[in-house]
């Protein structure tokens, strides 16, 4: 607190000898004075060394580091973002390895479901070309039976119209 009051102090105290100073050249009655005089550079030169330990003190050094601190806040907020940014990535990288591995995994289950599925209607067509193909063979031989109980009906009924017909133009039984 005490600081504070002793650095305003002197800040007043250096606007008022400036402008103490420079009151005589803006007094002057439009004379320009190309060599100044010796006293006053002399004053001033006296005044600046007195000035730049002081500023230096109590205006530079904590100007200059809480520039320093605010660089270094800057630098380590940069770093986290960067360590930040470097994170997203490796997790964007590993969400996306993770999802093409369930997009493989999820083909393969697909082409997986896809072969049994292709495998079973291959069994079923085959299953039921076999059993069509035993209901044609068993048809088949029912109608071979029926042709031949067939044919052996007609030949004896032509045996028997046979004997008829003859029996009827002969007029006569042939037995």
């Amino acid at each position: 607190m005490n600081l504070d009051w002793s650095r305003k102090a002197l800040a007043v105290s250096l606007a008022m000898g400036w402008s103490a100073l420079a009151a005589p050249a803006s007094a002057s009655e439009g004379v320009l004075e190309i060599i100044p005089d010796l006293r006053l550079v002399a004053l001033l030169i006296v005044l600046f060394l007195l000035l730049v330990p002081v500023l230096n003190r109590l205006l530079f050094r904590p100007l200059l580091g809480v520039l320093d601190e605010r660089d270094q806040k800057i630098e380590g907020t940069q770093e986290r973002a960067a360590q930040l940014g470097q994170q997203a990535e490796a997790e964007l990288a590993r969400y996306e390895a993770a999802v093409r591995a369930a997009h493989a995994e999820a083909e393969r289950a697909r082409k997986a479901a896809l072969e049994v599925a292709q495998t079973r209607h291959a069994e079923s067509v085959a299953a039921a070309r076999s059993e069509s193909a035993h209901v044609v063979e068993s048809a088949r031989r029912e109608l071979t039976g029926a042709l031949k109980e067939a044919r052996s009906a007609l030949q004896a009924q032509t045996r028997e119209l046979a004997q008829e017909a003859a029996a009827r133009i002969l007029g006569r039984s042939l037995s």
